[in-house]
């Protein structure tokens, strides 16, 4: 099975400690999710949920050619507020290891995102992640990085 890894960076204008509260929140994840994908957190949580290891968070999501399916994911590592990392238990992909990474910097905070992923087919997946899976998934953080924008603003280096 092959594998792929893709990496995202960004900065934010904000604290760690506001960066930590938003992104650790699994209800948040659908204000940074492109609207196509249908994506529901199904898990019953609240927004005083703490991430924690062992944490188990379900959702419905259309990923591709608007199929729904549930997607279940598992928080296997927290170090608070620096990284965590969601594991794909159930969901449309062999293997999607997904860490986040959290850096404070002058003005705000660097924002790394580590996605590895596979497809699974042997090579009808290979051929799949080459004609549509690796643009989707660039698509969907191209996304995101816009809505953390609007969210949160411009980021500006602090001289």
């Amino acid at each position: 099975m092959k594998s792929y890894q893709q990496k995202w960076h960004q900065n934010i204008p904000v604290s760690m400690a506001e960066a930590w509260k938003f992104f650790s929140s699994p209800l948040n994840l659908g204000k940074i999710t492109p609207p196509n994908m249908k994506f529901i957190v199904t898990s019953d949580y609240d927004e005083n949920t703490v991430m924690y290891p062992g944490m188990i968070i379900t959702y419905k999501v259309s990923p591709l050619l608007n199929v729904k399916m549930n997607w279940v994911t598992e928080i296997t590592h927290v170090q608070e507020p620096n990284f965590f990392v969601d594991d794909q238990r159930l969901g449309p992909f062999a293997l999607w290891h997904h860490e986040h990474h959290f850096e404070e910097i002058p003005g705000g905070v660097h924002m790394t995102d580590i996605l590895t992923y596979a497809v699974g087919y042997g090579p009808l997946g290979s051929i799949a992640n080459m004609l549509m899976v690796k643009k989707r998934i660039a698509d969907i953080f191209k996304y995101r990085e816009k809505a953390v924008i609007e969210l949160f603003g411009e980021f500006k280096p602090v001289k």
